[in-house]
């Protein structure tokens, strides 16, 4: 998960406010508001529990209101995970649309939306859009823009051969299969992500239906995941971004969550595990690297239960946190700038339901 963070001080001291803005290069940003900021004054308390109720819940299982017939255009990407949307705008739906949006999303996983005005919206209007899905998640160490740190910015603008190198750190790619901000004790639901500026080619996102996932486990291994909690940690997210100049806006957690999650909608079971799961509870080392190490695997192998997004411009890409696991492909080798920005809002805290055999 590439993100762009601000280069060290020459003088080896943090400047109070650091813009990227300042330090750009090439063609001027398409979105300059939407470049980030880093604040090294912004220190926030630990966050607090909240009661969360999925909008999914109240929605017409019809989709009318958010896929009016005759009007809408609906495509299925793969068979289990991914459909593309045009002809509907994300900006003028109703409260019913967007219940509607948040049960699809469940469903579906991953929704594409062509064509979108979301990225020339005044800012505070998308705020408002993605608040209406739950408590707006603040990123502890990424950039925002500035006045906004609801938002979650990716930003490459030197995107040459050698930040790839940056990027891969040693390894043979840059593919990272994560879910957002599991660390927390309550991660997010449904996310919002959209295009502001794009490569050419490259750049794209892929996803894994981590219900799917779960499904093609044997019964024996199902049965044994229930119960197990692996720990999620946002330790060496903070270490990095302090390590390579940036913020660290709230003390990192770490926090267990159920290995098998159940969706509070659809009721589907998931594996909940991803790049930022460390270790499984109560196994010694060995077993855990073992058991993580094989479920993570068939997570990122498993082109059946995929779907690879690509980007274009007026993209707003919606998918269901819980139930997904994905991963940026930072494949391409120009200096074209790729500019997205992220609303994550937060949902209830993973807990899972019995397992049920031969589901």
């Amino acid at each position: 998960m590439p993100i762009e963070t601000p280069k060290a001080a020459t003088n080896g001291e943090k400047p109070r406010i650091r813009r990227a803005a300042d330090e750009e290069e090439g063609d001027p940003a398409k979105y300059p508001h939407y470049l980030p900021v880093w604040d090294y004054s912004q220190k926030y308390p630990p966050l607090e529990p909240f009661t969360h109720h999925d909008p999914g819940k109240n929605a017409d299982p019809s989709l009318k209101d958010l896929l009016p017939p005759g009007v809408a255009t609906v495509k299925k990407l793969t068979p289990t995970i991914g459909t593309e949307i045009t002809g509907v705008q994300l900006s003028s739906l109703s409260n019913a649309g967007k219940d509607q949006l948040a049960l699809f999303a469940a469903q579906r996983k991953v929704l594409v939306f062509r064509d979108q005005d979301f990225a020339d919206l005044p800012i505070e209007k998308a705020v408002e859009f993605g608040g209406y899905f739950g408590r707006h998640h603040i990123h502890p160490t990424t950039g925002s823009p500035e006045g906004y740190q609801e938002f979650n910015l990716v930003h490459q603008q030197r995107s040459s051969n050698g930040e790839f190198e940056t990027f891969i750190a040693g390894k043979n790619s840059t593919v990272l299969w994560h879910s957002d901000v599991t660390y927390e004790e309550q991660p997010p639901g449904m996310t919002i992500l959209f295009a502001l500026e794009l490569p050419e080619v490259g750049g794209d996102t892929a996803f894994a239906n981590q219900v799917e996932a779960y499904r093609r486990l044997s019964p024996a291994l199902k049965e044994r995941l229930h119960g197990l909690k692996g720990v999620h940690s946002g330790v060496e997210q903070a270490e990095a971004s302090a390590r390579g100049g940036g913020i660290v806006r709230r003390a990192p957690v770490v926090t267990e969550h159920p290995i098998v999650r159940t969706h509070p909608v659809t009721g589907e079971k998931a594996l909940f595990v991803n790049a930022l799961t460390t270790r499984i509870a109560g196994l010694k080392k060995e077993e855990s690297d073992a058991l993580l190490g094989f479920l993570v695997n068939h997570i990122g192998r498993g082109l059946e239960y995929q779907v690879r997004v690509r980007w274009e411009p007026k993209t707003v890409v919606i998918w269901d946190n819980r139930v997904t696991a994905h991963t940026a492909i930072v494949d391409w080798t120009t200096t074209e700038r790729r500019h997205l920005a992220r609303l994550t809002p937060q949902a209830e805290r993973p807990f899972e339901t019995p397992y049920v055999p031969e589901e």
